[in-house]
């Protein structure tokens, strides 16, 4: 997170970087990273309805070729993409979409995970001159390096002249 001087001796957190800011090539190496557990894996399943019991089962799981609980994609999805928010999108006016989510090798409880976002694509936006288009390739990670989820993001970001959030009080 930036830090902004906004008075004397006062600062603002600031979340997010500009349009301007964002660089074909660049990478971005997200942190913290975030330990999963059990009870974050039953707790979004059973939220969100999915009762796979590959994630919820444990006495299932471990007659699976895995042997243990799976820990659900949709969670390690939402995860990485909260990771991304303060370099990528802190400042986006929308998510544009993703496309080609893929998921490389399993997560289980008590693996941590970080992610990294390459900036593949750059352009301003051609119906809003204040706004530009980011799209991101970004890659989940466990702490021992094993890739288990790439996807590509598109963002509506904000430019810095005529931002709104300047002068908003964030």
């Amino acid at each position: 997170m930036a830090i902004k001087k906004i008075g004397e001796q006062r600062y603002r957190g600031e979340i997010g970087r500009y349009f301007e800011d964002f660089e074909v090539g660049d990478v971005y190496e997200h942190r913290p990273g975030r330990t999963l557990t059990d009870a974050d894996n039953i707790h979004f399943s059973l939220l969100t309805m999915n009762y796979h019991p590959m994630h919820c089962d444990a006495a299932f799981a471990e007659k699976s070729e895995f042997g243990k609980l799976l820990i659900n994609s949709g969670l390690t999805l939402a995860i990485v993409l909260g990771m991304t928010v303060p370099e990528v999108s802190g400042k986006a006016v929308a998510n544009l979409g993703w496309k080609e989510i893929r998921l490389v090798a399993p997560v289980f409880a008590g693996d941590t995970i970080y992610a990294e976002s390459e900036v593949i694509e750059k352009r301003e936006s051609k119906s809003r001159p204040t706004q530009g288009i980011v799209t991101v390739r970004t890659t989940g990670k466990k702490a021992d390096g094993t890739v288990f989820m790439v996807f590509e993001r598109s963002a509506l970001i904000q430019k810095r002249e005529g931002s709104k959030d300047a002068d908003a009080g964030y």
